[in-house]
């Protein structure tokens, strides 16, 4: 289960719905830092995560504070992600635009009210985490569009009998073994990226 060429291999296979996983994330920054129709929603979803960064600044270990939270809401919401998929592929997707969004919004709001500069801190603020998180993110949600798409196949051949009946559930017994090893591989790459972000990330963006 564990052994890397059998890793990789399944990775080679999930390869189209990591780009698709990418091509969503990234097309929610644009739409996020373009159209204000969802901008009150967008708003409301900062002021929350500024609440919360409020509260744990009041800890007494802050950084300590923020590393536990920022793991446990990111691993945890990755796994959830992964196998809440299999409604019909839906959540994944929602969330990976969500998300993408909620950082096109933000940067487009710094850049109007503080200048690009200020912009640019904040990119720069993102990249030690980033370039570990968001690829674990849309990784979860790939493997969440690719069980939703598996059960709708199963649910299509229960509805029209074939003569490939008999392979969903095979395929849904290999898809949750594969998966095993990616939810331990994501939960450690979170592990570091929350450990960067509530240290590296916090320095870089004081500068």
């Amino acid at each position: 289960m564990f052994r890397w060429s059998e890793i990789k291999a399944h990775f080679k296979i999930m390869n189209p719905y990591i780009a698709f996983g990418f091509i969503l994330f990234f097309a929610g920054i644009v739409v996020g830092g373009t159209n204000s129709t969802f901008s009150h929603y967008l708003e409301q979803q900062l002021n929350a995560l500024g609440n919360v960064a409020n509260s744990l600044e009041q800890s007494n270990n802050p950084t300590l504070s923020f590393m536990i939270f920022i793991f446990l809401n990111n691993a945890i919401k990755s796994i959830f992600i992964i196998y809440i998929g299999a409604i019909l592929g839906i959540a994944p997707i929602f969330f990976l635009v969500l998300n993408g969004m909620v950082i096109g919004f933000l940067l487009q709001h710094i850049a109007q009210t503080q200048g690009t500069g200020d912009m640019l801190s904040v990119v720069l603020g993102l990249l030690p985490h980033g370039i570990l998180e968001i690829p674990a993110i849309v990784i979860a949600c790939a493997y969440g569009m690719k069980f939703g798409v598996l059960l709708l196949k199963a649910l299509g051949r229960l509805i029209i009998p074939g003569k490939e009946a008999g392979k969903s559930g095979p395929e849904i017994e290999y898809f949750m073994i594969r998966s095993v090893p990616v939810v331990v591989i994501l939960t450690v790459t979170l592990l570091i990226a929350a450990i960067i972000e509530s240290t590296v990330s916090v320095w870089v963006s004081s500068l």
